[in-house]
């Protein structure tokens, strides 16, 4: 067998696309909810967003709900909003629809610094981490029942 290596150390899209796509041609035959969640609407994004009176954002939620679970991707307030009881009570919010949208269990990542504390008070466990990321940190994936 013969091949070569290039190395770049560029952004290279079609590279990139050319592997995302060999990927999931190979978990779509590997794993029917691979497959299943390519279909058009499987997989159903969720967002909360919040505004303060001059319908400015100032904060809020993103996430997608499929195979059963919620997934929030981003969750942030501007600093003048934190430690009022609005963070809890939207992560509230944002599970009780993902309950109704069929979600059984809620996954996110956050890091040492972020708010790893305030997600364990909501009833989040860590299932995983990523020690010394970056340097002198963790990095934690949680994960929570939804009931």
């Amino acid at each position: 067998m013969v091949y070569q290596v290039e190395i770049l150390r560029e952004e290279h899209d079609e590279f990139t696309n050319f592997l995302a796509e060999k990927i999931r041609t190979f978990n779509n035959e590997h794993s029917s909810y691979h497959r299943e969640s390519r279909q058009k609407g499987a997989v159903q994004p969720l967002h909360l967003i919040v505004t303060d009176d001059q319908q400015q954002w100032i904060g809020g939620i993103t996430a997608e709900v499929y195979w059963g679970w919620l997934e929030i991707h981003k969750f942030w307030f501007c600093e003048e909003y934190r430690g009022k009881g609005l963070g809890k009570k939207l992560l509230a919010q944002a599970e009780g629809i993902a309950k109704d949208m069929g979600a059984t269990k809620a996954l996110l990542t956050t890091f040492e610094f972020q708010a790893r504390t305030f997600y364990e008070t909501q009833g989040y466990r860590v299932v995983g981490e990523i020690k010394d990321y970056p340097p002198g940190s963790s990095y934690y994936t949680m994960v929570k029942l939804l009931t």
